[in-house]
């Protein structure tokens, strides 16, 4: 399900499930952490020795339904949110005891029961269990952990052998796609976005002090190198680029790349041109030439990419080729281009033509191409922000240094949505 419409999509909930709810509603308000940490453990882990025996009942009820295949994920995964949502508010060491509650799930995937200790009603819990442990729902808490659990201050190079998963917390435009699963809560979905506003607002605080900063010392450096050296940057630089990955970055999405036109200003023209164009097919044609994979300046994008990008502009609603150009026929031209160059979906998850634009043209010239598409699509935004969330996903276990053509495309990506969907000026780097 698409999580953009998680929000509008409701299952129904069992006396019995409320009754869960309203319950450690009740108890996160007075207990400790691990109080807290012990009472999951003896209902879902252990499924013996709960003290509210209502309680433990009710799990009993749930677990004889004909649905509890379909419904315990969204169960226990609520049952832990409700605790973490609460803790991020109120707890000073929530980074602990939210690490403690994922530790008892990372135990159940290793457990084992035998026929001959356990009752059947305790094995089919702990398959259950075992289910949500492999489960997206689980995945896109452990993501969320890292967001939450992240530490405050400086920036820190990544550690080559940490999963990419442990990086999420740097990429606000992904939130909605790796941190919501379905039937996300009202309050959570609204908890993610608050979360997502305000560390998108530090990223762009953050790279516009920092770039300002250092412009100046480059400025200073042409007069007096030594002085230049005697000036210290309030902050670190807030990306995982080198410095001159960052401002040939920043150059690159700010700046004028075509003569004297700055993407946007490409993008604008190009909105104003199709407006007249008399078909699809001419408008198939002049999108192309739009995007202009000449521009790379490389054989590659001269011949094989080109190749590639108009034969698959050509098979867009072929159908549709004579009819009248519409922003309905922009939306699926632009959604198509982002699966093509990126990933189709989570099933189809080949990105061989992604991976080989990289090896070719770079990771700033391919987020530019992408930024190409959205500018004249701004709906298609959101779209190209799930490519890229796919792509996270099917990565976040692989070690950082596996993926570091990917952490270099999210970083460049960071950058352009931030100078150009962002309220930072940047203008100055021109």
């Amino acid at each position: 399900m698409n999580k953009q419409s998680v929000s509008s999509y409701s299952r129904l909930i069992s006396p019995e499930e409320q009754q869960l709810y309203d319950h450690l509603l009740e108890r996160v308000e007075v207990e400790s952490s691990s109080e807290l940490i012990e009472r999951i453990r003896l209902l879902f882990i252990e499924g013996s020795g709960y003290p509210d025996r209502h309680i433990a009942q009710a799990l009993e009820k749930i677990l004889n339904t004909k649905q509890v295949d379909e419904d315990f994920n969204f169960i226990l995964n609520r049952c832990c949110y409700i605790l973490i949502n609460r803790w991020h508010t109120l707890l000073s060491n929530r980074k602990e005891a939210i690490n403690e509650l994922l530790k008892l799930f990372d135990q159940v995937a290793e457990k084992t029961l035998s026929s001959y200790t356990y009752s059947r009603r305790l094995r089919r819990l702990n398959e259950l269990t075992q289910k949500f442990v492999k489960s997206e729902q689980f995945l896109a808490l452990k993501r969320f952990a890292e967001v939450l659990c992240q530490s405050s201050g400086r920036h820190s190079r990544p550690l080559s052998t940490q999963p990419l998963r442990t990086l999420i917390p740097r990429y606000p435009y992904l939130y909605t796609h790796c941190l919501l699963s379905d039937y996300s809560s009202y309050e959570h979905q609204q908890m993610i976005r608050n979360i997502q506003a305000q560390k998108q607002r530090k990223f762009e605080l953050d790279l516009s002090q920092y770039s300002a900063h250092q412009w100046r010392r480059a400025e200073v450096a042409r007069v007096s190198r030594e002085a230049a050296k005697k000036i210290k940057s309030p902050i670190d630089n807030p990306t995982l680029l080198s410095n001159r990955e960052l401002f040939g970055a920043l150059k690159q999405f700010v700046g004028k790349v075509e003569g004297a036109d700055t993407y946007r200003d490409m993008a604008q023209r190009f909105i104003t041109h199709s407006s007249f164009t008399p078909s699809f097919r001419d408008f198939k044609d002049d999108f192309y030439e739009y995007l202009n994979p000449k521009s790379f300046g490389s054989s590659y994008s001269k011949c094989q990419f080109s190749d590639k990008l108009y034969k698959q502009l050509e098979l867009i609603i072929p159908q549709s080729d004579d009819e009248p150009f519409s922003e309905f026929l922009l939306l699926r031209t632009c959604s198509q281009m982002l699966n093509f160059l990126i990933v189709e979906s989570p099933q189809k998850p080949n990105h061989f033509v992604f991976i080989d634009l990289i090896a070719n043209v770079g990771p700033t010239f391919t987020v530019g191409l992408l930024l190409k598409i959205i500018l004249v699509c701004r709906k298609v935004k959101p779209y190209l922000e799930k490519r890229l969330s796919i792509l996270f996903n099917h990565y976040e276990s692989t070690t950082q240094e596996g993926v570091q053509w990917l952490i270099k495309v999210l970083e460049n990506l960071n950058i352009a949505l931030t100078t150009n969907f962002g309220r930072v000026d940047l203008s100055f780097i021109r």
